[in-house]
């Protein structure tokens, strides 16, 4: 193998790793003390991923990726605009109209703790809901460590108007095939099962779950047949929603994990909010605001 050969693998090697906040995925050793804690490790502000190169064509960078679907560039237009891209890809997509003033606060601030999101993005909730995203990654330390405070907001912590969310991250061959396990999961009626434990084994018991033998012996001991998953572990439905999911990644210019964002206007994270408590009273303003109360 040459020289320009070589240093080409060891950059894919490197952005293959990419993920969380500092876009490295964490080994099991690591991420253990966190979830006993119950508390990330605040996550620093970065450098953005560098340019992907012609050597990483599978490892993009959402920061650098220009998309290409029919959604309206306006920040401001309050008016739904037709989508040309086929509907599997974007169901029930609506958008959330211009992007307001959330209320005074003397707690958060524009910039500091959250940022707006520009042009403001379609959500997939009803009228009347506010929609919170969780985007996420199963290999990721921080996701599995928030992930209780996640539940427990999700369960009794969140106001009735709003709807959340979970999209999983999408940057490379890693992340997409954790995607695929999630949507497999949820194709299943299993999500609701599956979710902890499939972060236990990645993060935990040091099953990556990086390949189809792995995954589908991971589902059958939950007590799904290696038929019945594979079925819908290739199934055009789990298409659909990866397809949507590498959009919204696009769209948001995900760059690092968990991020959170509220009614496709807001963007945060655990580190920007100032920790785990500060993040969901954050959020909680943020939907009052998008809520009109």
């Amino acid at each position: 193998m040459n020289r320009s050969g070589a240093s080409c693998a060891a950059l894919l090697m490197l952005v293959t790793l990419a993920a969380c906040g500092s876009k490295q995925s964490p080994t099991p050793s690591e991420q253990a003390p966190a979830a006993e804690s119950a508390v990330p490790a605040p996550i620093v502000p970065e450098a953005s991923p560098a340019e992907p190169t012609d050597a990483t064509p599978a490892a993009e960078s959402p920061a650098a990726t220009t998309p290409t679907e029919t959604i309206s560039e306006t920040d401001d237009g309050g008016e739904t605009v037709a989508d040309n891209t086929p509907s599997t890809t974007q169901p029930m997509l609506r958008m959330g109209g211009p992007a307001t003033t959330p209320p005074t606060s003397s707690q958060f601030k524009e910039g500091a703790n959250y940022s707006k999101v520009v042009p403001a993005q379609p959500t997939s909730v009803p009228p009347g809901k506010v929609e919170v995203v969780e985007v996420f990654w199963y290999g990721c330390g921080h996701c599995f460590a928030l992930d209780p405070a996640i539940e427990s907001w999700r369960g009794k912590g969140k106001a009735a108007y709003v709807d959340f969310v979970r999209v999983p991250a999408m940057w490379n061959e890693m992340t997409r095939m954790h995607a695929r396990v999630y949507y497999t999961a949820e194709l299943l009626g299993k999500l609701e099962e599956l979710h902890a434990p499939i972060f236990r084994a990645i993060n935990v018991e040091g099953n990556q779950l990086n390949t189809v033998d792995k995954i589908t012996a991971f589902f059958r001991k939950h007590g799904v047949s290696a038929d019945e998953f594979q079925n819908a572990f290739s199934s055009f439905s789990v298409e659909s929603k990866l397809q949507r999911a590498d959009f919204l990644n696009r769209r948001y210019r995900i760059e690092s994990v968990p991020t959170l964002l509220v009614n496709g206007k807001y963007k945060t994270d655990v580190g920007m909010a100032g920790g785990e408590p500060q993040l969901f009273t954050l959020i909680g303003e943020l939907a009052a605001s998008e809520h009109g109360g």
